[in-house]
């Protein structure tokens, strides 16, 4: 399961090839190198850093206006850089040197505390690893079926996610975008046909998948694009000639840039790029790879963790939830081995919707019920609402089972739950719960629209994420589900297991193909035999693992973090531990690195015991 800020991590990483992230705690916890200087006062110096937080989230606005599209800032609506361009890099590179130089050289850290402390690390962190990241070409290879420019545009543009269509001046810059999206998606052509030439290429199973998505866009008729879909709402409150005036540049713009750009980059993946994609799928087979690997399971984990230690935890919780299963099966009466019960699941028809209308009342009716339910466990909570709603046709094939898009800052625009009903055979509903708890309430959206409610926060971390918090947590909220009052059916607690089964394997199976040189096959392999997942299921999933190297070890990670926090903290406490507290600790500074987010829980938990 993913979620759309992901997307924003990626743009905010223009001119580098990685998103940012944490590295271990000695580098981030170190004060630099400085002289001597005299004691400076904390309210002065925690201004100072937050004057330059606030300058350089504004600057980074303009390099990442889609992150400033998001938060509804409207000046930047009409921007896209090319931000695949050597010139774009170059910028990217110098602008995160330029900025961690001046938070080092210009704030003493020794004199801050607490929240300007925090942000301090964070900031300094995110810049030193967003530099480190740049020595490798990610920039080569633009395009995966989880995650390209093309696809996302689509959605921008479809004008049911944050590119606004309200009034006509928004009507004119999403021209604009629309343009410089054609210029980056010839640049992507430029990129690959280099990574050609240097042996980095994707492998060819995730081309294959990408070329559908384009095909999608290369319409004949305009009318049908989805691109075309904001001139079919054009308000009512617009003028004559400017709807006549939109409509027309809209069909030019469709006509003569959009499509041939689509149309370019398809003939170029499946005619070029196809022929000389590789046949393996691990990061390993590339110039670089191991540590290109090493560096990616550091950013997406937040740990130190290597990949060995990794996969050695994920087969050992493929073993425990195994045993856990086998509870579930003595308590309904079955009987036989894991695999024979896996088989049954499979083939139950009660276990699967016969419409997709179906499917998505049904989560909507849990949005009700787990809504009457939050407050015994929780004292915050966000102003956003969210809704549920059917993955668009054009990516849902090769789409995620289920992901969630943050709602505006204020709560205008909802969040959005976004449930792929292509195959519903892909949406069990003894699954509806934990899946519902994980992208919904209180996992994705309770966790992104908490942070963004938090205006005290600096703008670099209300709007930042950390893909193993963010995940970390939206585990956590699905392991709580017996306390919040779910799971009471035996079959959803399955559901629930089934899920972290599913994300224990992803460990394995990550590790396994990017460092231990499994194959697809290998990994397809491990996932049908330890698990009820159906080969519909399991191969895209594993072609997500081949697209977004260590994406996936974020989860169980951060869940497992996170769970030992709980730990430390109901040991220590004892009869004073608050459930709410804790979550209200966990929650409200927003997404932080895993060993930052573990020392201020220890801070919190001595502050308690100090009373």
């Amino acid at each position: 399961m993913s979620y759309a800020p992901r997307f924003l991590v990626l743009f905010a990483s223009t001119a580098l090839a990685c998103a940012s992230s944490s590295d271990h705690a000695e580098r981030r916890m170190a004060p630099p190198e400085r002289s001597a200087r005299p004691a400076a006062d904390p309210k002065a110096e925690a201004a100072k850093a937050d004057a330059l937080f606030e300058a350089y989230f504004e600057e980074s606005l303009t390099m990442n206006p889609i992150r400033a599209t998001f938060i509804q800032d409207p000046r930047f609506h009409y921007l896209l850089p090319n931000f695949l361009s050597p010139t774009m890099r170059t910028a990217g590179l110098a602008f995160e040197k330029h900025w961690l130089h001046r938070i080092t050289s210009e704030v003493d850290r020794s004199a801050l505390e607490g929240q300007a402390l925090l942000s301090y690390d964070v900031f300094v962190s995110q810049r030193e690893d967003a530099i480190a990241g740049a020595k490798f070409p990610g920039e080569l290879i633009p395009l995966t079926q989880f995650f390209s420019i093309p696809s996302f545009i689509a959605q921008l543009g479809s004008g049911q996610s944050a590119q606004p269509f309200q009034t006509v001046r928004d009507y004119e810059d999403w021209l604009v975008r629309l343009e410089s999206a054609a210029v980056i998606f010839d640049q992507s052509i430029v990129n690959m046909r280099l990574g050609i030439a240097e042996g980095v290429t994707q492998p060819r199973i995730v081309m294959e998948r990408v070329l559908p998505q384009l095909a999608a866009h290369v319409v004949e008729d305009i009318e049908k694009s989805v691109f075309w879909m904001p001139v079919k709402k054009l308000p009512d409150s617009f003028s004559a000639a400017d709807k006549k005036r939109i409509t027309t540049a809209y069909r030019n713009r469709i006509q003569h840039v959009v499509v041939p750009a689509y149309r370019r980059l398809h003939d170029f993946v499946k005619d070029e790029y196809l022929p000389k994609a590789r046949d393996t799928v691990g990061r390993w087979a590339l110039p670089n790879g191991r540590e290109w690997y090493a560096y990616e399971v550091r950013e997406m984990t937040t740990t130190d963790k290597p990949p060995e230690e990794i996969h050695e935890i994920g087969l050992a919780e493929v073993e425990r939830i195994h045993d856990e299963m086998r509870e579930v099966m003595k308590s309904v009466g079955f009987e036989g081995d894991l695999q024979a019960w896996f088989a049954h699941v499979q083939k139950d028809p009660k276990q699967y919707f016969a419409t997709e209308e179906q499917a998505l009342q049904g989560y909507r009716d849990l949005q009700q019920r787990v809504n009457a339910l939050l407050p015994a466990m929780f004292d915050v909570a966000p102003k956003a609402d969210y809704e549920v709603r059917a993955v668009e046709a054009y990516r849902a094939k090769s789409a995620a089972g289920a992901s969630y898009m943050p709602a505006s800052p204020d709560g205008s625009r909802p969040g959005v739950f976004y449930v792929n009903t292509s195959d519903l055979k892909r949406q069990p509903k003894y699954e509806m719960e934990t899946l519902s708890l994980h992208e919904a309430s209180p996992g994705h959206h309770f966790q992104i629209s908490i942070q963004q409610e938090v205006e005290t926060l600096p703008k670099f971390r209300r709007f930042g994420g950390y893909t193993a918090y963010a995940e970390g947590w939206a585990l956590y909220a699905e392991s709580i589900g017996k306390e919040l009052g779910m799971f009471t059916d035996p079959m959803q607690y399955f559901g629930k297991l089934n899920a972290e089964l599913f994300r224990a394997m992803r460990l394995v199976v990550d590790t396994g193909m990017h460092h231990h040189k499994w194959t697809r096959e290998k990994a397809i392999d491990y996932m049908l035999q330890n698990s009820s997942m159906s080969r519909e299921d399991v191969e895209p999933e594993v072609e997500r693992y081949i697209a977004m190297p260590a994406q996936a070890l974020a989860y169980k990670t951060g869940q497992l973090a996170i769970q030992e926090m709980r730990r430390r903290a109901e040991e220590a406490l004892g009869d004073d531990f608050d459930i709410k507290a804790f979550h209200r600790a966990i929650l409200i500074d927003g997404a932080l690195p895993l060993d930052v987010l573990s020392a201020k829980i220890d801070a919190w938990i001595a502050s308690l015991n100090a009373r």
